[in-house]
């Protein structure tokens, strides 16, 4: 039986909270280990329970990019997903760059917030597809590369398989090389293109591969 993935919400709005708690707790596939109601329980939730995703709002008592920012730096193996009202581009971009690895508006259906942790925890960027070209099209005005930055032949079959929504696992597959290796490459090119994400590889490296083009890249569903 595989391990199940170790999930943690945090919404000030009880019946919204209880409802997704349950939700998930039905799903073999998570275990909900804690909750809360503000961003300095989402901090202690992370330092306790240490769970694989923490799924937070970002309208609650405190300050949820405080929050994230700490969760980050002390659990840097924990995922954060971002599920929240706010449909704002700039405030999605804010919030991908705190480091979040996922942007849901609320009212989206349980299968595609489903689907976006899932991406998250393995290792995607998620954001709700009505908003993620305007939010790739922000990240990419606010993106500029170093023109002397030159990527490897491989690097650039890994942007290339990225710019498809391809998962870390897909790439391996694809290139015929480890997870691992790839998980490397990836470190690799967040130092090289100096952001702190996949989506921002993706933004960072569109002038340095030809024929590619930022419109054809899409939030990527877990395989």
């Amino acid at each position: 039986m595989l391990e199940k993935i170790r999930i943690a919400f945090v919404d000030d709005h009880p019946v919204l909270l209880a409802g997704i708690a349950a939700i998930f707790a039905d799903d073999d596939e998570f275990e909900v280990v804690a909750k809360g109601t503000c961003a300095d329980d989402a901090v202690a939730i992370s330092a306790t329970h240490r769970p694989d995703v923490v799924v937070l709002d970002l309208n609650m008592p405190g300050d949820a990019f405080v929050a994230m920012t700490d969760i980050r730096r002390m659990r840097p193996g924990t995922k954060i997903v971002v599920f929240t009202a706010a449909a704002e581009i700039d405030t999605a971009v804010k919030t991908l760059r705190s480091g979040a690895g996922g942007y849901l508006v609320k009212g989206s259906e349980p299968e595609e917030l489903r689907d976006g942790i899932l991406s998250v925890f393995q290792g995607e960027t998620f954001v709700t597809p009505s908003l993620a070209g305007k939010v790739l099209n922000a990240l990419a005005t606010q993106i500029e590369s170093s023109p002397s930055t030159r990527l490897s032949a491989r690097e650039t079959q890994i942007v290339r398989l990225l710019y498809k929504g391809k998962t870390n696992k897909e790439i391996a597959m694809h290139l015929q090389i480890s997870e691992k290796t790839v998980k490397h490459y990836m470190t690799v090119l967040m130092q090289k293109l100096k952001v702190r994400n996949r989506l921002e590889v993706v933004m960072a490296s569109q002038a340095m591969v030809p024929q590619l083009n930022s419109t054809a890249f899409a939030p990527s569903r877990p395989s």
